[in-house]
């Protein structure tokens, strides 16, 4: 017995391990943290650096990081440190890295997230794009073979049909991104039919039909499909579904945000899930990490924002699977 338990505690974070192994492929990517101002926050960015994911720009007021340097025994040496009065102005200065072609990624700190969203989504300054703004968790579901891409669980809080469309497409860049051998997307509702009263589904056929006219690309999709069906083959069966998808979704698009954080926390606190968040839809990833995250986790965060920095450079990178 001790020695299957070993065996389940190493397989339990073996996507993970993979996904920051695919990373370590690419160069360190260029990245503003913006406000490292606690000792978790800080010890994450340096980890990462010194693992080769990041080379990180600290942004924030020097002071105080060196202190919190100090007392955590953390070398600053090798690093640069951008000084900030406070957390709102860091948030801006790091945004501004990336505007002056400094930083590939921003790494969020011990700010809050609105203060650094309110920094990328400014009129001056910012740095969105002509597609909307989404999150996504990466999940290591301990049993599950894959990780699996939840959306949008922590930004859009009731996406309309012009927001799903681009939440499906960021998160279809993402696993191309992570070099998902195909991309399958299931857009969840309660229920696997169109409901004419059941909004979620009705949006779920027509993105289905927006995918089969080119306006979301990259990808298989279908919906509406219930969670079961979604993950689960013999579910699929036992409804006669009968998709290329259902079974078999790598992508889960979540009706809203509260569906989508409910999904993603049941998974954490029932299943073991560990969650790495990551912003797209911004001129750069945005690595988004909670205090409560495993040093693992906020790993695997940095991994992900390297990888869909490759791709946007149009480097290689292996496989994650």
């Amino acid at each position: 017995m001790p020695d299957e338990h070993r065996a389940k505690h190493a397989a339990r974070h073996d996507k993970y391990e993979r996904l920051v192994a695919a990373a370590r492929e690419n160069p360190p990517v260029p990245t503003a943290v913006a406000h490292p101002c606690d000792d978790v926050s800080l010890e994450g960015a340096v980890e990462a650096a010194r693992l080769g994911l990041i080379k990180p720009t600290l942004v924030g007021p020097e002071a105080r990081i060196r202190a919190i340097a100090e007392k955590a025994r953390i070398d600053l040496g090798p690093f640069e440190i951008v000084d900030a009065a406070h957390s709102h102005d860091a948030a801006a200065k790091a945004v501004a890295l990336v505007t002056a072609g400094r930083a590939e990624a921003l790494m969020k700190g011990s700010l809050h997230t609105d203060e650094l969203m309110g920094a990328v989504v400014a009129r001056e300054g910012g740095i969105r794009t002509a597609r909307r703004i989404s999150h996504c968790f990466v999940m290591d579901v301990p049993g599950h073979p894959d990780p699996l891409i939840i959306t949008d669980a922590a930004v859009n809080i009731a996406p309309t049909l012009e927001d799903k469309a681009d939440i499906v497409q960021n998160a279809i860049d993402l696993a191309q991104a992570m070099r998902f051998p195909q991309v399958r997307v299931a857009i969840l509702s309660a229920m696997e039919t169109v409901n004419p009263k059941v909004a979620s589904t009705v949006e779920a056929a027509a993105l289905c039909k927006m995918a089969d006219r080119g306006q979301i690309t990259g990808a298989l999709l279908d919906g509406p499909l219930a969670l079961d069906n979604a993950i689960s083959a013999e579910a699929a069966a036992i409804k006669h579904i009968v998709s290329p998808v259902a079974g078999r979704a790598n992508v889960l698009v979540v009706p809203d945000l509260e569906a989508g954080n409910m999904l993603a926390k049941s998974l954490s606190f029932l299943a073991g899930a560990d969650a790495a968040g990551i912003v797209l839809g911004a001129r750069v990833p945005i690595i988004l990490t909670s205090r409560a995250d495993s040093l693992l986790t906020r790993l695997a965060s940095c991994a992900v924002a390297s990888l869909v920095a490759a791709a946007r450079r149009g480097s290689p990178a292996a496989a994650v699977r």
